[in-house]
Order: structure tokens, then sequence, then C-alpha cells
């Protein structure tokens, strides 16, 4: 048996555990698939690999291979090389479109970017705040509040100074 991390071992433990008790018909097989979040089909593969390969089968088979999408450690080396050597003065877009036109070299800008990040080799950028914040809601209940408009309310003002409104209210 590989080596498995202690979370493999206690979900293969988790498994084998409810698919006993769906081999000693204590619940059904389609709650068992229920219990673990399977659908119906992927429980009788479950159960069939762990007919035939006993305790082992239920250990996860993809873990301790590399991705087949990983990109080989001669393509990483060339790629930092080149940019201490060579494109030390780029930016990191400017070096990934050389990279693909001059040397023939073709990886995402991404994976670039963060190669290059993780060799320390450009600093990340910081993130900026956000465009719009939001405002904190008013305390306590709304209260309607009737203003008079603006221009009313400077007209009583200036009535007020001047003393008119005393003369408004001897006409009225």
């Amino acid at each position: 048996m590989k080596q498995m991390t202690p979370a493999a071992v206690e979900r293969a433990m988790r498994l084998q555990d409810v698919m006993l008790r769906a081999m000693a018909k204590r619940i059904t097989w389609y709650q068992a698939a229920e219990i673990l979040g399977l659908s119906g089909r992927q429980m009788l593969r479950w159960q069939a690999r762990f007919k035939h390969e006993g305790y082992e089968g239920l250990f996860d088979r993809r873990r301790g291979t590399p991705s087949p999408k990983r990109v080989p450690i001669e393509t990483v080396e060339t790629v930092l090389r080149l940019y201490q050597e060579e494109y030390f003065d780029f930016n990191v877009r400017h070096f990934h479109e050389k990279l693909g036109a001059e040397h023939g070299i073709t990886l995402s800008y991404t994976w670039v970017k963060a190669a290059l990040q993780g060799a320390g080799l450009v600093k990340a950028r910081k993130h900026r705040g956000k465009h719009r914040r939001r405002r904190p809601a008013p305390l306590g209940p709304k209260t309607k509040t009737v203003e008079m408009p603006p221009l009313r309310k400077a007209i009583k003002n200036i009535a007020s100074l001047s003393g008119l409104e005393k003369s408004r209210q001897k006409a009225a």
C-alpha cells in the first residue's frame, strides 16, 4: 500500500463502513449512495471495486501521479533563464509575447506570470480597493421629516433677517 494521507485513510474507512452496512442489508445501496454523496451508478462501481480489490480499492488511484498537464522542468528552467539573462527589463506581458514569437514556447500568460512571481523575479501587484464602497446603513428606525425646499428656506431666512416677515404677518 502506498503512503496515504490521514484524510484519504479516513475517507476510505467511511466508505468501507457505509458499504459494509449496505452489504449486511442494514441500509439499502441507494441510502448508502446518498450518505456518501454519490449517484446510484457510482455506488455500484464502488461496490464492484470493493468486492474485487477489498479495502485497497477504496483509495483514490490518482494520488501520487503527476498531472498530465505539468510543464517539463527543462521548459521551466529555460523560461526563468531567458527572463533573467535577456528579458530582465520586460514586463510579464511583453516577455510572454517574446516567448511565443521568438522562442516557440507556448505557455499561458497566467502560468508565465505565476512562475516568474514564484521565482521572485517579478513582484505581485497590489490589489486595488473596491471602486464603489457601500455606505453604512442609517442607525435607528427611518423617520420621515418634511423639509422645505431650499429656495423657500432661503427666502424665509432672508425675510426674517430683514423684518419682512413681521410686515407680512400684519398684512395678512
